[in-house]
């Protein structure tokens, strides 16, 4: 990073919550994520220079678009705010992320807002996953499908077993992992669930299959839900530390990040990584990228990763990338409990997309208030114990748009 892009506070909404029946909306969502980001960053409304929202479907789920009008009606403070709302499918709150740090570094603003919504849980199952296939090439990919995305993702599941050899038991055991997590995140949909040993088998009763070969547990739900946070300049954040009684030291601050965009299509994709060790070099490309800027050697300088499992085959898509382990042998971290709780790299301590819940246009935004909650000591039962360096992996589409970054301190 060229400035050091500080996160002074985040919140993110109950992702339990089901807005449409308690008569909220994207606005009173926003509403509480951001006015719950000031508190806890301690920020008066009135320092705050900029703001930058994602979001996915507020016209289709909600027929609401003009987010950054939203925020500007939040408090009197923000009633001349600049604002832009932002998409990039599930990577929308991390484009808006790059989007406030770019502001940041850029000396415009000493202070941004960032902010993730998205209102999804008011329609129907099939209705909500033909506004979900919106973020894949309408009328040329999963056409035949139900549910396209599942469809999707067990294309992918397929190019991995093709390549290097799948057994979806891994892929069940992320899941089991990740509902687990879940259990001990007082904001995570399926916190109060209760499972079956059954349901992370092949059981056709407890787990069937939804597309291709992915399963019911396979798959993440969808969600209401909002989470905000608060980046400032080296200025600004030195005073804050000052007035807050901090050392400069221990406030997070993103170390680096990687941002690129694939094509649409996955087959093209897919036809694209033919002779690369891995499935998505764009993918490894975003991380590496990542790494680079934050001037670390890879993941053994990690003390815990957010990333992507809207689908289990996501999370062990991410494993290998990271580099974790070899291309196309992912299966040794999830065996050798590398990534469980207490493991030499905890992965979604939170719960991830699966456990935790997946509001697309939040997501991204939401792996980084983990990540501050992680580094300051905030993450409660979810904890990784002497976490100094966290990274995020946030991507939209079949893995088309991808944004990674790396938060750590300077005392770490």
């Amino acid at each position: 990073m060229t400035t050091p892009i500080f996160l002074l506070g985040g919140y993110q909404t109950d992702f339990a919550r089901h807005a449409a029946t308690e008569g909220r909306g994207l606005y009173e969502l926003l509403e509480e994520s951001v006015h719950g980001a000031l508190e806890a960053s301690q920020v008066p409304a009135a320092d705050v220079e900029t703001a930058h929202v994602g979001n996915l479907a507020g016209e289709l789920f909600c027929g609401q678009a003009q987010l950054g009008g939203f925020v500007a009606s939040l408090d009197p403070a923000f009633a001349s705010l600049p604002t832009a709302r932002h998409e990039a499918a599930c990577a929308s709150g991390s484009v808006a992320a790059l989007a406030a740090t770019a502001e940041l570094e850029a000396g415009r603003y000493d202070v941004a807002l960032v902010a993730g919504v998205e209102l999804m849980r008011n329609v129907g199952a099939e209705e909500a996953a033909r506004h979900l296939g919106t973020a894949a090439w309408a009328g040329r990919e999963a056409r035949d499908a139900r549910f396209p995305w599942p469809a999707l993702f067990s294309a992918v599941a397929d190019a991995y077993a093709e390549r290097h050899g799948l057994d979806g038991a891994h892929l069940l055991r992320i899941a089991e992992l990740n509902f687990a997590n879940a259990r001990r995140n007082p904001l995570a949909q399926t916190r109060g669930w209760r499972f079956d040993p059954r349901d992370f088998t092949a059981d056709e009763e407890r787990n069937p299959l939804v597309e291709g070969r992915l399963r019911k547990y396979d798959c993440g739900r969808i969600t209401d839900g909002a989470a905000a946070l608060l980046l400032a300049s080296p200025r600004y954040a030195a005073a804050w530390a000052a007035r807050t009684g901090r050392s400069l030291d221990t406030v997070p601050r993103l170390l680096g990040f990687g941002h690129r965009t694939a094509p649409m299509l996955l087959e093209d994709k897919l036809r694209a990584s033919r002779g690369s060790p891995y499935l998505f070099p764009h993918l490894r490309a975003a991380i590496e990228d990542a790494y680079r800027r934050a001037r670390i050697p890879g993941p053994d300088a990690l003390d815990a990763i957010e990333t992507h499992d809207c689908f289990t085959i996501s999370e062990y898509a991410a494993l290998d990338h990271f580099g974790i382990t070899p291309p196309g042998e992912s299966w040794r971290a999830v065996e050798d409990g590398t990534i469980a709780p207490g493991g030499r790299l905890p992965v979604n301590p939170s719960g991830g997309l699966i456990g935790l819940g997946h509001p697309v246009g939040a997501t991204g935004v939401r792996m980084l208030v983990d990540a501050w909650r992680q580094l300051t000591g905030r993450a409660g039962d979810c904890q990784v114990e002497s976490a100094r360096t966290v990274a995020t992996l946030n991507f939209g589409g079949s893995f088309t748009t991808v944004v990674s970054f790396v938060v750590g301190t300077a005392a770490g």
